[in-house]
């Protein structure tokens, strides 16, 4: 299988790229890294506490400069954060990757979202209801993570997920 290239897996929060790309990069023998916990290292501070003192423009400077380097060693699987999709330059480096959106209804996220909130992690990005923040978020870039991927991987459960976005990658990677 040819492992030189990144894997990327895109879509709103708590669709499952963490969860999805730990067990993909367990199944193909690679390394995986999240992006929102690769930028915590790399700051000092968490994602909300980041955003609050400095802003979100700032904020998305620094996670492509996350993105670039984590990219930058190839063969791995990286989960993205959600909003990656909204840069230039960051869809420029997916494009060099293989990229998977992991497609989750609204319903399902804003479920998954209330039940895990990881507040710091995850800094209300309109000040709105839960529910009405992710279908207003999801509506705003769901053309975009359409537009980035080189699949859509849809799914709710983490194995019926895994084992789709596997099959995807095995028949891709065989090509090479």
């Amino acid at each position: 299988m040819h492992k030189a290239r990144n894997i990327f897996l895109i879509g709103p929060r708590a669709c499952g790229k963490t969860s999805v790309g730990r067990a993909l990069a367990k199944r193909l023998g690679m390394e995986f890294v999240d992006t929102d916990h690769a930028f915590v290292e790399a700051v000092g501070m968490d994602i909300a506490s980041f955003v609050e003192a400095n802003g979100w423009d700032a904020f998305r400077d620094e996670e492509a400069r996350t993105l670039e380097r984590e990219a930058a060693s190839g063969g791995r699987v990286i989960g993205c954060g959600g909003g990656i999709v909204l840069r230039e330059e960051n869809r420029a480096v997916l494009a060099g990757g293989l990229t998977l959106y992991l497609k989750t209804g609204p319903d399902e996220l804003a479920r998954r979202l209330a039940a895990d909130p990881l507040a710091s992690q995850r800094p209300s990005l309109t000040g709105k209801s839960l529910a009405d923040e992710v279908r207003e978020v999801l509506a705003e870039r769901a053309g975009l993570y359409e537009g980035c991927a080189h699949h859509v991987v849809e799914g709710v459960d983490l194995d019926g997920t895994v084992e789709r976005a596997y099959g995807i990658v095995k028949t891709i990677f065989e090509r090479f």
